[in-house]
């Protein structure tokens, strides 16, 4: 019993220095990566890992799916390229101004969605998502399917030039930082335990005395936020905003992000993220269809990893702990 006891603490330890280790090396990868692959591609990455962490709070931790992220998404890119472009703007204001937009969209599209469940609450979001697409279609401001092109990228702070490649990159890197740190603290905080309460059985959550409605709002609203963050990045990343960003295409290139990685897990999206642009990225310059390769991936994945590839990843590693 006492061999037992002094065991699990340095079990603990050990866990934990695995952990840390892993983030640290996570961290200084990060670092140096522009300096052996392209810069603009692993924004790129960066922007839908954060659009795909967003989704994944809404889905793999309450429940709820939406096929209409790429409203807030695309809203928040047109809105931080505008301000800046046209208002003049610094990026720090453009990208503020983004995500309080996206926020409020989210507030909105989540009153009149969650009174509904499963497939009605992902049909809801999908039109919604769609009337976004037609306003931006018409809509003087978005210039159509021109989009909004040539968008500074500006000072950060009136201190740090962001049209040097370097500068851009890290300043994304921070905001991807800081945006999946706030995934992280929600997850494991009492509000997330009670998000994966109302996932795994929503009536036991009301008959403890959880208002589940409002739970679920303030998901929608966090989770709208996060991706109109990323939406507002990737536009000033691209200096482009364009109807790309909020068709339906979009909303569902997301989901295929979260189910290749591992929905439910945190760093599922972003492993599917960077899976899925790197496919995209490198398939581009080949006569194969792109989509049709990538749907081969994921039904592959589909059959072999179901919890997705980290989901899968994680399972195994405590299957072999026991």
């Amino acid at each position: 019993m006492s061999m037992q006891t002094q065991a699990l603490p340095r079990t603990g330890m050990e866990a934990g220095a695995r952990k840390a280790l892993l983030l640290g090396g996570s961290l200084l990868l990060a670092v140096l990566a522009p300096f052996l692959l392209y810069p603009v591609f692993l924004m790129k990455v960066l922007c839908f890992a954060l659009f795909a962490c967003a989704f994944n709070l809404l889905i793999g931790f309450a429940g709820l799916l939406s096929f209409g992220h790429a409203a807030f998404f695309g809203s928040a890119a047109y809105i931080a390229a505008h301000t800046v472009k046209e208002w003049g703007w610094s990026p720090e204001a453009g990208l503020l101004a983004a995500t309080a937009v996206a926020g409020l969209m989210g507030l909105v599209f989540g009153l009149i969605a969650i009174r509904r469940q499963g497939i009605y609450f992902a049909m809801i979001t999908l039109a919604l998502s769609q009337m976004v697409f037609f306003l931006a279609l018409q809509l003087p401001f978005t210039h159509g399917e021109d989009g909004i092109q040539g968008v500074p990228r500006g000072t950060l702070f009136g201190l740090f030039d962001l049209g040097q490649p370097l500068t851009m990159y890290y300043t994304v890197l921070a905001i991807f930082l800081g945006g999946f740190a706030l995934v992280w603290r929600t997850v494991h905080s009492p509000f997330g335990q009670v998000l994966k309460a109302i996932r795994e059985n929503e009536p036991r959550a009301v008959s403890l005395g959880y208002r589940t409605d409002r739970y679920k709002l303030v998901a929608f609203v966090l989770s709208a936020s996060l991706a109109g963050l990323a939406g507002g990045t990737k536009a000033l990343v691209f200096q482009l905003a364009s109807l790309t960003d909020v068709t339906w295409q979009m909303s569902g290139e997301v989901v295929l992000m979260t189910l290749l990685g591992g929905m439910g897990t945190l760093l599922g999206p972003v492993v599917g993220a960077a899976l899925v642009v790197t496919l995209e990225s490198y398939l581009a310059a080949t006569s194969l269809p792109v989509p049709v390769v990538i749907g081969c991936i994921f039904v592959g994945c589909v059959l072999l990893f179901r919890r997705g590839i980290v989901g899968e990843i994680l399972h195994r590693l405590a299957g072999r702990a026991r």
